[in-house]
């Protein structure tokens, strides 16, 4: 299975208002592992930022001044997304922008869905967590995925930010690693094991902190009281995961 986590950065909130596209991220998965080969590109614009939207991104015209414009990077972006499963954090946003750069590039170019799958993780978001605040800042926080290294928005590292939140939302297993340090050490809470992308044959082992250990055994005390001294962890699946729970 071929998925890719996309983000844009606009100089806008509407495309309908004449704003562009001015960075595309995209971070691509084989069988839900990063498998490196990632699309990044900034892209110039005809147009001004909106006030505010310079400011969240970092960008400014000058940087962009010698940067490709869309029509330059088309065919190589469909390329790349073609056959995919494209997941996005607010799909509606960076769709409604990147089929509108693709009209502008050429009705030859159809739209998004012509060439891939889309796939909107903040309607995943809202359908598992109802009625709570579901941006991408607060899936992190509430998933244990850590995004302290966003200072600013980013095309690239919103998509890695994403993936590791799309993998927590659809399996419970927390980040694939994309803000590990350099050297590979491991970090504090929340992140509890790492995912080295060049090993992409391996699977990371979630392992339960001493404080999900106790936490554990306190919940099976009480499920016992209320079951005259045995649950049905005990019964049936204590046999089977006990080695797992121990602690490394």
């Amino acid at each position: 299975m071929r998925q890719i986590i996309l983000d844009t950065e606009t100089t806008g909130l509407e495309w309908k208002k004449g704003n562009r596209v001015v960075e595309i991220g995209c971070v691509e998965l084989i069988e839900r592992r990063p498998s490196g080969r990632n699309f990044h590109k900034y892209l110039k614009p005809d147009c001004a930022f909106e006030p505010g939207a310079q400011e969240v991104t970092g960008l400014t015209l000058e940087f962009l001044a010698d940067k490709p414009d869309f029509t330059e990077v088309v065919e190589e972006f469909l390329d790349y997304i073609r056959g995919a499963e494209v997941i996005i954090h607010n799909a509606a946003f960076d769709v409604g922008f990147l089929d509108n750069e693709l009209v502008l590039a050429g009705p030859q170019h159809g739209r998004m869905t012509d060439h891939c799958t889309v796939i909107d993780t903040l309607a995943m978001a809202r359908e598992q967590f109802p009625g709570q605040r579901n941006s991408l800042d607060a899936l992190c926080k509430r998933l244990g995925v850590d995004n302290t290294h966003r200072h600013l928005h980013g095309g690239l590292l919103d998509a890695q930010i994403l993936a590791d939140v799309y993998i927590a939302l659809t399996s419970g297993q927390e980040e694939i690693g994309f803000g590990l340090p350099q050297d590979g050490q491991a970090r504090a809470e929340p992140v509890r094991h790492a995912f080295d992308a060049s090993n992409v044959g391996l699977r990371a082992r979630v392992m339960p902190t001493p404080a999900e250990l106790e936490a554990h055994a306190a919940r099976l005390e009480k499920l016992r009281s209320k079951g005259g001294g045995t649950c049905l962890w005990d019964v049936v699946e204590a046999p089977a995961v006990a080695q797992t729970l121990q602690p490394a």
